[in-house]
């Protein structure tokens, strides 16, 4: 039987996992898809967040009652902003330096969590669960609270649509719903329930705020097609990094995820063939569809440079995508600067023959965006 990893011990008992703000028909598809093979040591929260589920399933009916009809008639008026890239490319940092900007709406940690009724229960429940958050995300340690922007993926997975997040609730079964990370597969009718869900929830969000919507989430790099075909004037900022560091940080994060949030001990096999086929999918993806997008419309960002000077590289996206006066912005960008002046991001290390093995694997990727085969000394 497979030992808990020490470096991402199981969460406290109060601390709310991504399956607790799940819907109870999506969660149980879960289960049953992987035959309810939880864990013995992971049965009570299995058993814990099917109770939530059902809370939230009854409050998701209530919220569509009360809000259903004007949702459905509402129109989203401003163009959104999708921040793209593989994970741990930097895509995060920018979501929280553009969520400073007043006009722009950010999905937040607590209604990607409980996206079936966060209209209904968001002023009410949201101070009174801050206990149930940790203070810093365990992959990199950064700050978390329920007000920060979060990937809408997560909302897609909690409301019960097939998603590739998924896998994290049964890390040692083979991966979920992989086709729906470029929906290109998929049937007709899985492809409009994707959308229809999708689009009830980003309008939740402009009836909460209405703004211009800056979405953030990694497994939209793989879905151009399908992004522009909802919002042919979307603008676009892809995030890119040195692979190797990529990979590492990936990895990491992936097991991060599988500790913290899985209903199975992880074993964590097959999880570096997993990064090396994901990626390399994601970026022949888009290269195969970035030029559907108009000129002007998208911008490739080095999280190099992103990292170094974040207020001049932010300055440079506001100005190519025209995405309005950086000056209104610039002050809560310095603050922000400033009062995380001295984080420490992960440093990571790799040896030769890693190095050589990305390298071969993610070449093109390499070539593409000018990185060296060698990782830099801080990286």
């Amino acid at each position: 039987m497979p030992k808990a990893d020490s470096e991402f011990p199981p969460p406290p008992w109060y601390q709310a996992v991504m399956w607790s703000g799940a819907d109870f028909r999506g969660l149980v598809r879960i289960l049953n898809s992987n035959r309810w093979r939880v864990s013995p040591s992971h049965w009570p929260g299995c058993c814990i967040d099917l109770m939530f589920a059902v809370g939230n399933s009854g409050l998701g009916a209530v919220q569509s009652l009360l809000y259903g009809n004007r949702l459905r008639r509402l129109e989203i008026q401003e163009d959104p902003v999708f921040i793209i890239g593989h994970w741990r490319t930097g895509t995060t940092l920018l979501h929280e330096l553009l969520a400073l900007d007043s006009q722009n709406t950010c999905p937040t940690n607590y209604q990607c969590f409980v996206p079936s009724h966060f209209l209904l229960t968001e002023s009410l429940l949201k101070p009174w669960t801050n206990f149930a958050l940790p203070a810093n995300r365990p992959p990199d340690q950064m700050q978390l609270a329920w007000d920060s922007p979060q990937e809408d993926e997560f909302a897609l997975c909690n409301l019960g649509v097939p998603s590739p997040y998924a896998t994290i609730a049964f890390p040692n079964r083979p991966p979920a719903f992989m086709e729906f990370l470029t929906l290109e597969s998929v049937t007709s009718r899985q492809r409009e329930h994707w959308k229809r869900s999708w689009m009830t929830f980003l309008k939740g969000l402009y009836f909460r705020k209405p703004g211009r919507l800056v979405l953030k989430s990694p497994s939209h790099t793989s879905r151009l097609p399908l992004l522009l075909e909802m919002f042919p004037n979307a603008r676009f900022i892809n995030l890119v990094r040195h692979p190797t560091t990529v990979f590492l940080s990936t990895v990491r994060l992936w097991k991060s995820l599988f500790a913290t949030h899985g209903y199975q001990i992880p074993r964590f096999e097959g999880l570096e063939e997993f990064v090396y086929a994901t990626f390399l999918q994601m970026h022949e993806q888009l290269e195969a569809t970035r030029d559907l997008v108009p000129p002007g419309r998208l911008i490739d960002i080095r999280y190099e440079d992103l990292a170094g000077d974040m207020i001049g590289t932010t300055q440079t996206i506001y100005e190519s995508l025209e995405l309005g006066d950086f000056d209104q912005v610039r002050p809560r960008i310095e603050e922000y600067v400033l009062a995380h002046r001295n984080y420490e991001p992960n440093r990571h290390q790799a040896n030769s023959e890693l190095e050589s093995e990305v390298y071969s694997r993610w070449r093109p990727y390499f070539d593409r965006y000018g990185y060296s085969g060698t990782l830099p000394l801080r990286s």
